[in-house]
């Protein structure tokens, strides 16, 4: 797969940065709500409203252990439409590192790529990858922010005054656009 003339991926990671699982309690503006086979998770429902913010510059992508669960249980409570999936191998535990499969899954495509668990093998991918890369660290006690959000629009070359990105725009509206339609070939 080529990521020449394409939008970056935003690889968006569940446990950390959607359920800030190492809050003491749940934090202001949180829900706390049992899922079964996840115990407790915390959520918050203004979170979509900023992860659609990036939709114009990018193509996000679940890059989660929760694999295809995160569109069944983030992506209804966050008012998001089914997003593709990274597919992890069978077996690995929850604290394997996911950054082979995903350097995999991205190939040559510019991506972001929000968790809490980055290793040091995930850092220094990003340092040495041609295409641009931006790994962004979530506090796992307080999870996504507006900040980050906005540290991806910058990464995307959007700036708060205008739209200067050097990557392709593409209306979320638009019918088969990668973020509505299929299209993301891993795990087919």
């Amino acid at each position: 797969m080529t990521g020449k003339g394409r939008r970056p991926l935003a690889l968006i990671d569940v446990d950390g940065v959607l359920n800030p699982y190492a809050a003491q309690g749940c934090p202001p503006g949180y829900t706390e709500r049992e899922f079964a086979g996840h115990g407790p998770v915390r959520f918050r429902p203004d979170h979509g409203h900023l992860l659609r913010r990036l939709v114009p510059r990018f193509e996000l992508v679940w890059a989660t252990r929760w694999q295809h669960a995160a569109n069944d249980v983030f992506g209804p409570l966050l008012g998001l439409p089914p997003l593709p999936v990274i597919e992890f191998p069978a077996g690995e535990g929850d604290h394997a590192d996911k950054f082979p499969t995903i350097a995999h899954a991205v190939g040559d495509r510019a991506a972001a790529w929000i968790d809490d668990l980055h290793s040091d093998a995930a850092r220094r991918w990003a340092a040495r990858r041609r295409p641009p890369t931006l790994l962004i660290h979530a506090d796992p006690a307080v999870g996504l922010t507006a900040d980050a959000i906005a540290r991806f629009l910058r990464f995307a070359g959007q700036s708060v005054a205008g739209d200067r990105s050097p990557f392709p725009r593409t209306p979320p509206s638009e019918p088969g656009g990668a973020f509505w339609g299929s299209g993301w070939p891993v795990g087919s």
